[in-house]
């Protein structure tokens, strides 16, 4: 019995001293941020305060310093963020992750990613590069220094950057380059509807692709060749079915849930439908202070910690560098401000969405497989493939060599293991990219730095010149009172012989199907504001006598539409009308579909309870009712049933999900398409997707209808990668809250419904929220979804969460009445 007790004491001890451990650990993994820093290679001291909104206020005497300052606190913030998104970038996961990780690296290192940037890179000017030296300059000396501990992740997967930030070998400037690439691959869309074009026409023909996807309302599709008897007399498809890789059935280690995770991810990049973001702007006629005010809520996918950090770079002119005072949202692995103000002038995006990647069908030399075939009056009807060889390291494994192939529009994605691979006949085609992100002269990272020293929207806009992609939809507001939108980026022009204009992979050697040229910066689509308002979002930009093309890939009208419905009501805007708008969850799409639902017959024992919840159902998706969940379900399994029967299960499995189908189905329930329902119709096919609808809902919330919440089946997740692969560290890493909207709503709630586990979660949202009133700049405000740390041990990790739901906002001042901490980095 003793020696029970004093066995019980000392594990009782080792408990305690265990807890200890970890609570100084914790401790010591957090940021300094008060007191005094020294930094080498500061040319004079900076501030570094935080204010009551826990945004970030960087005050140096030099831009340099300010910069290098900027990329220290995003190392002491979101050191793991960076470091994954490096990796991701880099094609070096695999070092860390180990095999799973391999698909990719592979897409990763066959985009040629990190060699854009390094030719990017080259063509900036002297101040940018200086800049993104001093980024790199400031994130290694943090790791450099070593006096705060490295967060968790870096600690549970056994990474240590300090080795190579000693040399100024972790972050470089490159790295800044190609973090600016990415998110241009992150909203870039057409890539991923070519795919799912070339796959649903296996079975369907043309006129058929064109019921699938259906283009803008009242256009005709942008294509008039006959593609489905193009691919046919192509031999395009792969004879056989090829297994796509991934996890064998039952394995479910860590490394096998991360690797499943990121391939899913790399399919969404260009892959979701109707990526998207709302702005709008209203003048001074307009508003309650007669000076103009400015929403902005980009949608991106939900992350924790989130993409954003909010800081305030202010430094004057020195040293042969202009000076700068700007604030709002920064991406950590950058060091300037992307959205937000100036002392003068506010700007927000969303997303153009124009056909800036088109694919092409490469066809392979039968006698000589290291050449493809290319225009004849080149000279020669076949040309080499560039080729390099790539050395993936691999945690645990030897070195995996991958060779990158080349054709004369970009590299080739069909040497990737995955559905592209699958897909096409790689014996006879090779599938390559023309993406304009890519090219030697993307000046992103210039507009961008130019963008933080515009004293005005005509700065703005003439900053936003350099822009490359992803083009953006700009809108701004000065103290002047004007306001504008801008289209800006860069736009291929096609020839008018060509017959496919990129909505489907093109044969490469046909030269008729060769970009053409560049859409001049003033003829991208604008708008002065001359009705008082302006609002985007992702719908065409453009009335239907512009001349140009840009996509037939707009998103649907319905949130635009609604914002302007919103505007028109209200005659003075102010804050409190605007964070209406932000809250809006009124969602015209299902409106549309609704009627069809309330008529249909069900014999489910729960479809008169069913039927009873949807009859007072206005098609407000809000978080508290069951009728949204139930309209979602059934909508889900009508269009897995129609559209999943017509495409076959697998082929319909690779493009469903990111992409919902809504305008195909709103199109054949109303003109009750029997050759797509079947022959009993869409009647029979919409009791068919009640029943299974039904059966779903009471399995995931019981037998009682009355007690059926949308908020419960529709959380945002804020997912963090590796971790949320990990049950038990999921809890702790992620961030969750439960939410209403639906992807058609102003207050968005984007699902993916391919996701098993949680098809109806929320997991593409608003990245931040903000409202700049121009009449007193000190009175905007903003949110996002997380915090501004990225430890999840930070009582800052998470704390805007809440509030980011009930869209609440915290003040975004350049003069705060109050600093919560204040931090001197010295020399």
């Amino acid at each position: 019995m003793r020696w029970l007790k004093r066995t019980s004491w000392a594990v009782g001890l080792l408990l305690s001293l265990l807890v200890i451990a970890a609570a100084i650990y914790a401790n010591r993994s957090l940021p300094q941020t008060d007191g005094e820093l020294a930094i080498k290679g500061l040319r004079a001291s900076v501030q570094v305060q935080r204010d009551a909104s826990d945004v970030t206020h960087i005050q140096a005497s030099d831009p340099r310093d300010a910069w290098m300052a900027m990329g220290y606190v995003h190392a002491q913030e979101r050191g793991w963020q960076m470091e994954f998104n490096r990796r991701v970038m880099r094609g070096t996961l695999s070092e860390a992750l180990g095999p799973a990780t391999l698909d990719t690296d592979r897409l990763m290192r066959s985009l040629g990613i990190h060699e854009a940037a390094r030719a990017q890179l080259a063509g900036l000017t002297d101040e940018a590069r200086q800049a993104l030296q001093a980024y790199s300059d400031g994130v290694n000396a943090f790791y450099a220094q070593g006096k705060q501990a490295l967060s968790p992740e870096f600690q549970i997967l056994g990474i240590n950057p300090r080795d190579d930030a000693a040399g100024g070998r972790y972050w470089e400037p490159v790295d800044s380059v190609a973090w600016s690439i990415m998110m241009a691959l992150d909203l870039g869309g057409n890539w991923g509807n070519e795919i799912a074009r070339l796959t649903a026409l296996q079975v369907l023909d043309t006129p058929q692709l064109w019921e699938l996807f259906p283009p803008y309302p009242g256009e005709p599709p942008a294509a008039s060749a006959d593609l489905a008897r193009l691919y046919r007399e192509l031999g395009v498809y792969r004879p056989q079915p090829l297994a796509t890789s991934g996890a064998q059935p039952g394995v479910t280690t860590f490394a096998t849930r991360i690797g499943q995770d990121l391939r899913e991810w790399t399919r969404e990049l260009g892959n979701i439908e109707g990526k998207g973001s709302n702005n709008w702007v209203v003048a001074g006629t307009r508003s309650v202070s007669g000076q103009p005010l400015l929403a902005n809520d980009p949608h991106l996918g939900l992350s924790a910690p989130a993409i954003w950090y909010f800081a305030r770079l202010q430094a004057p002119d020195a040293n042969g560098l202009k000076g700068m005072d700007v604030m709002g949202a920064t991406l950590p692995g950058t060091p300037f401000v992307v959205l937000g103000r100036t002392r003068e002038v506010a700007w927000g995006f969303t997303n153009t969405g124009p056909d800036v990647q088109d694919l092409y069908l490469e066809q392979v030399n039968p006698s000589n497989p290291a050449q493809y075939r290319v225009p004849a009056e080149q000279g020669s009807a076949w040309a080499n493939f560039e080729t390099r060889v790539e050395t993936i390291r691999v945690k645990g494994q030897a070195d995996v060599q991958h060779t990158v192939r080349r054709t004369r529009h970009g590299p080739v994605i069909s040497d990737v293991p995955g559905r592209t691979q699958a897909l096409i006949d790689t014996g006879r085609y090779a599938l390559a990219l023309r993406w304009t992100a890519l090219d030697a002269d993307n000046l992103n990272v210039q507009a961008t730095l130019a963008s933080n020293r515009a004293g005005s929207v005509a700065d703005l806009l003439e900053a936003y010149r350099d822009f490359h992609a992803p083009m953006q939809n700009v809108l701004a507001a000065d103290r002047s009172g004007r306001i504008a939108f801008k289209a800006v980026g860069k736009i291929p022009l096609r020839q008018p012989g060509n017959d496919i204009r990129g909505v489907a992979p093109a044969p490469g050697w046909e030269a008729r199907y060769d970009w053409a040229g560049w859409l001049p910066y003033e003829l991208t689509p604008q708008d002065d504001g001359s009705k008082g308002w302006i609002a985007t979002a992702n719908q065409r930009i453009h009335g239907p006598d512009y001349p140009h093309f840009l996509t037939q890939d707009w998103a649907a009208p319905y949130r635009q539409e609604r914002i302007e419905t919103l505007l028109a009501q209200t005659p003075k805007h102010d804050l409190a009308s605007f964070q209406a708008m932000h809250a809006d969850q009124q969602s015209a799409a299902t409106l549309r579909l609704l009627p069809f639902l309330q008529k249909t017959a069900s014999t489910h024992p729960l479809a008169a309870a069913a039927q009873a919840t949807l009859k007072g159902f206005d098609g407000g998706m809000r978080a508290d009712g069951a009728a949204p969940l139930i309209y979602t379900a059934w909508i889900d399994e009508f269009t897995r049933g129609v559209i999943g029967g017509r495409l076959g299960q697998e082929r319909f499995e690779a493009i469903y999900g990111k992409r919902l189908f809504r305008n195909a189905v709103e199109d054949l329930l109303e003109r009750d398409d029997a050759g797509w329902c079947g022959a009993g119709g869409c009647a029979a096919a919409s009791g068919a997707a009640l029943n299974r609808a039904l059966d779903r809902l009471s399995a995931m919330q019981g037998q009682d209808v009355s007690a059926w919440r949308w908020g419960t089946a529709h959380p945002a997740i804020s997912i963090h990668r590796p971790f949320s692969n990990v049950g038990a560290l999921a809890t702790l890493f992620e961030v969750r809250t439960p939410t209403g909207g639906d992807p058609f709503t102003l207050n968005v709630g984007q699902y993916h419904l391919d996701k098993a586990d949680a098809p109806f979660a929320n997991r593409h949202a608003a990245s931040l929220r903000a409202v700049y009133d121009l009449a007193d700049l000190d009175k905007s405000v903003f949110i996002y979804q997380t915090g501004q740390s990225g430890n999840v041990f930070s009582g800052r990790y998470r704390d805007m969460s809440d509030d980011w739901a009930a869209v609440q906002y915290r003040p975004l001042q350049m003069h705060p009445e109050r600093w919560v901490s204040s931090l001197k980095l010295v020399p």
